[in-house]
């Protein structure tokens, strides 16, 4: 994974690549206070449609944000003859992608109260079981779910995530926000079966 240096993200890609947050009216128009991005490599759910294999998901911390750009985690595949089944799910909001802006297209846009972040969870679960579907897979194979919002997820954790399997090992709620000013809620997920925490 790496952090890309601040500029405007390419209109045939549909995943931000600025470490700004955008507009939600024009998505190549960044605003202000997103400070470093998450990318993701080594998937193909998003490749095969739109000609971009790169699974990534961008995160604007709402509490002692980096001074910069930073790298996070990344994902990489080797060669194996006896592998099990592993992939990362890039990250998603409450917005259906690819429609040319998010402000029409967004779930219940604005709308942050407990039955508003409700239909945008499940709006996003039900995108991230859509991915995993390109790939073969499910929620029984995912072994990280992560949850980006500042909003309280309490209220639907049980039903939306734990109910339909997204939280077999627990979710990671990350105090971000989306890289999209008035998204709300974002996740991603992976199945993978070595992880490594490396020492900076």
């Amino acid at each position: 994974a790496w952090s890309r240096p601040r500029r405007q993200r390419r209109a045939d890609i549909d995943q931000p690549v600025t470490s700004k947050p955008w507009s939600i009216s024009s998505p190549e128009s960044s605003t202000s206070g997103c400070q470093y991005e998450i990318v993701t490599t080594h998937s193909k759910q998003r490749g095969a449609e739109q000609g971009n294999p790169v699974a990534r998901s961008n995160v604007c911390p709402e509490i002692d944000p980096p001074a910069e750009p930073g790298f996070h985690a990344f994902c990489i595949a080797r060669p194996s003859t006896d592998a099990v089944v592993s992939f990362m799910i890039a990250g998603s909001g409450e917005a259906r992608e690819g429609q040319g802006n998010y402000r029409d297209h967004t779930v219940r846009l604005g709308d942050t109260s407990p039955e508003g972040l409700r239909a945008k969870a499940d709006y996003v679960v039900g995108e991230m079981e859509r991915r995993m579907a390109v790939l073969g897979t499910d929620w029984s194979s995912v072994t990280g779910t992560q949850v980006y919002s500042v909003y309280d997820i309490h209220p639907f954790l049980g039903d939306l995530l734990v109910r339909r399997g997204a939280a077999a090992h627990g979710v990671t709620w990350q105090f971000a926000r989306p890289p999209v000013v008035g998204l709300d809620y974002e996740m991603d997920c992976r199945g993978i079966s070595v992880e490594s925490v490396l020492a900076v």
